[in-house]
């Protein structure tokens, strides 16, 4: 998982660097659809992977494919395992930030709450008018075996920085517009 880990960051610091065509558009990153997700509180900070079967969460936390992407409007949805990436996440309290980076912007979020749930209750991951940020791990966190229960950790978004746009250097005429 360690090495997974290693190599989506490397994906993620290079997805940040400008194009080749930097002297047009200087301030243009490329993406390849990576999300980072960092929590200071908890010292996390991981790239998380497109859905949540085993071979997905034994790279990163998976983003539940059936959501739309954190920022989105509507309740994007997280998971990941107790034991590996999502081990502190019970620690978050209410009004702690989670920070998200895709696509060029970073968005934040402030935890509302949270709640312990049967494996099956779906209404966690329903969809919401406003953008949300759920995370999913199993309870209780140090179990020895299958959990129980799983853990809910919910968030707002209260921010979102503005998309990177091109500078045009000054005398120079932006390019396709």
């Amino acid at each position: 998982m360690h090495s997974e880990q290693q190599a989506l960051h490397h994906r993620w610091e290079e997805q940040q660097k400008p194009p080749a065509t930097a002297a047009l558009n200087p301030a243009i990153i490329k993406d390849d659809g990576l999300t980072r997700v960092s929590i200071p509180k908890i010292g996390l900070d991981v790239i998380i992977v497109e859905g949540t079967n085993h071979r997905a969460l034994r790279l990163g936390p998976g983003h539940l494919e059936e959501t739309p992407a954190p920022g989105e409007l509507g309740n994007s949805v997280i998971s990941a395992h107790r034991d590996t990436f999502f081990r502190h996440i019970y620690e978050l309290t209410k009004g702690d930030e989670i920070q998200v980076r895709r696509s060029g912007r970073t968005y934040a979020f402030q935890v509302t709450g949270k709640k312990i749930v049967q494996p099956d209750d779906l209404s966690v991951v329903k969809n919401t008018p406003d953008a949300r940020l759920t995370l999913i791990t199993c309870y209780p966190i140090y179990y020895i075996g299958p959990a129980p229960e799983r853990l809910v950790v919910f968030s707002k978004l209260i921010g979102a920085s503005p998309r990177q746009q091109a500078q045009t250097p000054p005398g120079n005429p932006r390019q396709g517009s």
